[in-house]
């Protein structure tokens, strides 16, 4: 190896190592993101079924899915009550790395048949 070529090998390996750990925090907030959604529709799935229960019993229908919505840390942004049917819209906060700052929505429908 000739003297100009010394320490190639280090630069190389930092550069590389730097890629990685890029890469490896896209993953992150990837994996959060899918996580945060997840947690979303479950909210929703819920929420839905505890307005349609509700409504079932003669309770307000909105107001159980709130509660619901509410325990699994989301937010309630919209309860319909169509005839026998509960359709509910939930937001959760989306993860906050790298920039990313948008929440995550998801929408679900319950009652019979």
């Amino acid at each position: 190896m000739s003297r100009d070529q010394r320490g190639a090998a280090s630069l190389l390996v930092v550069a590389l190592l730097s890629v990685l750990l890029l890469v490896g925090a896209a993953l992150g907030v990837v994996a959060a993101m899918v996580w945060a959604h997840r947690a979303a529709q479950s909210a929703a799935d819920l929420a839905a079924l505890a307005g349609a229960a509700g409504l079932q019993t003669g309770a307000d229908a909105c107001a159980a899915a709130a509660r619901i919505a509410d325990a699994n840390h989301a937010g309630l942004d919209s309860c319909l009550v169509q005839g026998d049917q509960v359709v509910v819209s939930v937001t959760v906060a989306g993860p906050r790395w790298l920039g990313q700052r948008a929440d995550l929505s998801a929408r679900a429908r319950a009652g019979p048949g």
